[in-house]
Parts: structure tokens; C-alpha cells; sequence
């Protein structure tokens, strides 16, 4: 299509391709992109609003000199210098949800990467340390330690040479034991010598001088005591 000036206009879309192949696709080239682009909306917006503030500044000078004409021809170039800032706005409220999805999309990507290295990490561990290779691992533990408790135990027991023979022993033993027993039982008893107990005297106990009346008595008790034996 031709317009007024005889040049072909160039399509949209090649120039949208265009800028997407000159590293339009790397976020943080498009984050700075847009965050220029909304820097130099803010500049123009600052200069409409000095626009807007000498208008009304204007219309009020002209009001003050009866030129009501020249005042409402200043507030209606008021008016487009703020229709022309309420696009800005717009403008700029788009950019600022560009470049915060740009940020959330590029945010999600490095943790969906991160979070794929963390997958692969995981599988390439349990390829190297499997189920099965830590039940063999863990097998080979308990054989090991049953293995040292064996050689714990045949180090521990006692060493005798005499060990094997203690059973013959025992029954030599017995065997003595029991021809002792005999030969107490064939034994003759020994005589058993008569005890000898001494005489009864049969005299009478001599008289003690001086003795009492009461001591006569107790030896002439003591006396008939042991005749009577």
C-alpha cells in the first residue's frame, strides 16, 4: 500500500520479527527495554503537565483582563494536554504490567529450571545409590558383623589341654569315690574301750573342825547321797 508521499509503508509484523530477533527474546533486554520506554513516557508526561499549568495559568490571565475568548481557548489546549497525559498513563500502566510478567515469567523459568537440575540430580543419584545396591550394602553389614562376633567368640574361649579329657576324669574320680566307700564298709569296727568311772567311797567324809551345825548337816546329806549311788 501506498501512502500520501509514494513510499511503501513497511508491515507491521516484520518489524515486530525483527525486534524479536535482535535479542528481543532475552528478558532481562526486554525488562531494560521497557523500563527505558516508560522512563521516556514519564519525561513527556512532565512536559504536557508544565503545558497544563502554564494554560491554566494563561486562562487566568486572560480572564483577569476580560478575554473570555482567549481563557476557554486556553482550557480547551488544557484539556488535550490531559487527554494526552491520561494516555500517557495508560501507556505506562501497560509497560509497568510488561515488565512485571517479563519478571514473573522469567522467575518461573529459572525455578522451573532449578527445579528440573534438582530432578535430574535426584534420578542420577538413585541410579547410583538404588534400592536394591542399599539392601546389598546393608546385607553385607550384618555378614560382616556376625563374621566379628564369630571371631569375637573363638577368641574369647578358654584354652585347656585337659578340656577334652575332663569327662574320664570325672569318672576316674567317681570310681575312687566309691572304692573308699567299700573299704569303710568291709573295715572291722573298732573295740570301743569301757570307761572306767571311779569307786564310791564308803567311808564317811571326814568331819571339818569348826564346821556349823547347818554344814554337819549338809555334809552328812551329801554323804548318804552318794552311798545311796
Amino acid at each position: 500500500m501506498m501512502n500520501l508521499f509514494g513510499k511503501k509503508k513497511a508491515p507491521v509484523a516484520s518489524a515486530v520479527s525483527s525486534t524479536s530477533s535482535s535479542g528481543g527474546s532475552d528478558p532481562s533486554t526486554a525488562v531494560v527495554t521497557l523500563r527505558q520506554s516508560i522512563k521516556t513516557q514519564e519525561k513527556r508526561e512532565e512536559h504536557l503537565q508544565r503545558k497544563v499549568d502554564a494554560m491554566v495559568a494563561e486562562a487566568k490571565a486572560k480572564m483577569a483582563k476580560k478575554d473570555k475568548k482567549g481563557a476557554l481557548f486556553s482550557l480547551k489546549r488544557k484539556k488535550l494536554y490531559e487527554q494526552e497525559i491520561d494516555k500517557i498513563q495508560n501507556v505506562k500502566m501497560t509497560l509497568e504490567t510488561q515488565v512485571m510478567n517479563i519478571e514473573s515469567a522469567s522467575q518461573n523459568a529459572e525455578t522451573f529450571k532449578a527445579m528440573a537440575t534438582g530432578t535430574q540430580t535426584m534420578k542420577n543419584i538413585r541410579n547410583d545409590v538404588g534400592v536394591e545396591k542399599v539392601d546389598d550394602m546393608m546385607d553385607d553389614i550384618k555378614e560382616e558383623m556376625e563374621m566379628a562376633n564369630e571371631i569375637s567368640n573363638a577368641i574369647a574361649q578358654p584354652i585347656d589341654p585337659l578340656l577334652a579329657d575332663e569327662d574320664e576324669l570325672l569318672a576316674e574320680l567317681n570310681a575312687l569315690e566309691e572304692e573308699d566307700l567299700e573299704s569303710e564298709l568291709l573295715a572291722e569296727p573298732a573295740k570301743t574301750q569301757e570307761m572306767r568311772l571311779p569307786d564310791v567311797p564308803v567311808s564317811k567324809l571326814p568331819t571339818l573342825a569348826g564346821a556349823t551345825a547347818d554344814e554337819e548337816a549338809e555334809l552328812r546329806q551329801l554323804e548318804a547321797e552318794i552311798a545311796g549311788m
